[in-house]
């Protein structure tokens, strides 16, 4: 029950540090706070550890594909496992990271020329961080000649990179592309989680609940 009821006391469980803005997300969290578990495990030199260098983050419109691929940068580069409160976070959350790159179209394509310079900034080692983050947050906007020049970028990245690809469907990013990443899906927030998120940033509890429901169209 949304409507007069604090959701703010609902059994849901509230994310932390760089999570804090996924919302509605707790299956994805799952399975990327392990992932960074293991990169920061990879960066120390262990040898039993893992990285997966490409990853391909879809979901519905309003699901929050971008934050989420946002919030595991943040947490691959903070100094904790992702406390949200640290220089590291701050700058990936905030959009200032120098290691960070993120494309947000706001054109009709992402064209070869975007994606060769893509490519050099990949190949360039971290200077703050640990990794060197490539964020395209509309991958399914990749024209074929960008695609083709993008792949053996993620096929044999450079040791501290890491690609994060967003798109509404595996289907919406070419057959090529999606195969060298690995998958996370993203769903449509529930309500009440919306609404608790609306309540911690201070709105009104009826209010919150008349906004989450609006939020599920």
């Amino acid at each position: 029950m949304l409507a007069g009821v604090s959701v703010a006391r609902l059994d849901a469980p509230v994310p932390r540090g760089v999570w804090a803005g996924v919302v509605g997300q707790e299956p994805l969290v799952e399975t990327l706070t392990p992932a960074v578990d293991g990169a920061r495990a990879w960066v120390a030199g262990r040898r039993d550890a893992a990285m997966t260098h490409a990853w391909l983050f879809t979901g519905p419109p309003g699901s929050g594909r971008s934050v989420a691929a946002r919030a595991f940068t943040a947490a691959l580069q903070c100094d904790g496992a992702g406390c949200g409160e640290c220089a590291q976070c701050r700058e990936v959350l905030a959009g200032s990271h120098p290691d960070v790159t993120v494309v947000d179209t706001s054109g009709l394509s992402i064209g070869v020329d975007d994606v060769r310079d893509l490519v050099l900034r990949s190949a360039m080692a971290p200077t703050r961080g640990r990794w060197t983050v490539m964020i395209v947050e509309d991958a399914d906007r990749l024209t074929d000649p960008a695609a083709d020049a993008m792949l053996k970028s993620l096929e044999e990245p450079a040791p501290h990179t890491v690609w994060l690809l967003c798109a509404p469907t595996a289907e919406d990013v070419l057959a090529t592309i999606r195969s060298r990443c690995r998958h996370v899906w993203l769903r449509t927030p529930p309500a009440v989680a919306v609404a608790a998120l609306l309540e911690r940033s201070g709105v009104d509890v009826g209010l919150a609940a008349f906004a989450a429901r609006a939020s599920q169209g």
